[in-house]
């Protein structure tokens, strides 16, 4: 019978070792087939965080759509970049790094913080209190929610930047930005996306960046390892089967076994998660 980590592996399809030029490669033809296949899209949309996984998704997108153009002798296709700071961004400069390095055929900025703030007030009003967490969980669903929109105006689809390292946890919000149309670094750990960014050449600080959701206010920027308790190294070395400590292994499954509603469709009377 196989071991948790075992079917979590194969939940989450992540392989022990990479050949990062063949993963590139499968991304692009995996994106370019979507688009060909539904030809009423034109583009796709993500927010740039100054990160690595939305550097990362963003360049093999922006790959994508330049040899989608090149295939049809034209500019039809667009990769379209959106800033979606709330106020001013601590690594604005990261994130023009970012740009700089991807090159996107668009590039969007909406500041999120008057809807933010407008819907914090009508809660306030409502009589209803948001904690900071739950103020963060806002903004990502703020984030996510212009995505769609800037879509809906391009014919375009969105894409989202969940890897393996995240779905384990279930590190980030229902609806926000666990929300997409495509997932692109699907069974890619984060020492994999590092890799992937050497090969393309990318700029060493975006990747070696300390990875921080910068979603609360009272803990701004606060480190994901510090957040989840738990290090990147060990989740990684976890998704790629190798043993690991008993109290980082204890941590990873538990926060498994409890987001697993994230990583499913909204429930029914069907679905045996509510028994």
């Amino acid at each position: 019978m196989p071991t948790l980590q075992q079917e979590i592996i194969e939940e989450l399809k992540v392989k022990p070792v990479i050949n990062p030029k063949e993963e590139i490669r499968r991304t692009i033809d995996f994106l370019k087939s979507y688009m060909k296949k539904h030809t009423f899209l034109k583009s796709m949309v993500l927010g740039i965080s100054g990160g690595q996984d939305s550097t990362l998704g963003g360049k093999l997108a922006q790959m994508a759509v330049d040899e989608l153009n090149e295939e049809s002798g034209n500019d039809t296709y667009s990769f379209i970049a959106v800033r979606l700071p709330y106020g001013v961004q601590f690594d604005e400069d990261d994130c023009q790094d970012a740009l700089n390095f991807i090159q996107p055929t668009k590039i969007y900025t909406v500041n999120i913080k008057d809807a933010v703030d407008a819907s914090k007030k009508a809660l306030d009003l409502s009589g209803i209190t948001l904690t900071d967490f739950a103020k963060g969980n806002e903004k990502a669903r703020e984030r996510m929610k212009v995505q769609y929109s800037i879509a809906a105006m391009h014919n375009g689809v969105v894409l989202g930047t969940d890897h393996a390292a995240e779905a384990i946890t279930g590190f980030y919000t229902k609806f926000g930005d666990g929300a997409a149309d495509l997932v692109p670094l699907f069974r890619l750990n984060k020492r994999q996306g590092k890799e992937l960014l050497k090969v393309l050449d990318c700029p060493e600080h975006l990747y070696m960046k300390i990875p921080t959701a910068d979603l609360e206010e009272d803990r701004p920027a606060v480190p994901d390892e510090i957040a989840l308790g738990v290090t990147y190294d060990h989740i990684d070395d976890y998704l790629e089967g190798k043993e690991i400590p008993s109290e980082p292994r204890e941590k990873i499954e538990g926060y498994f076994n409890r987001t697993k509603h994230k990583r499913n469709l909204p429930i029914t009377v069907f679905d045996d998660f509510w028994k």
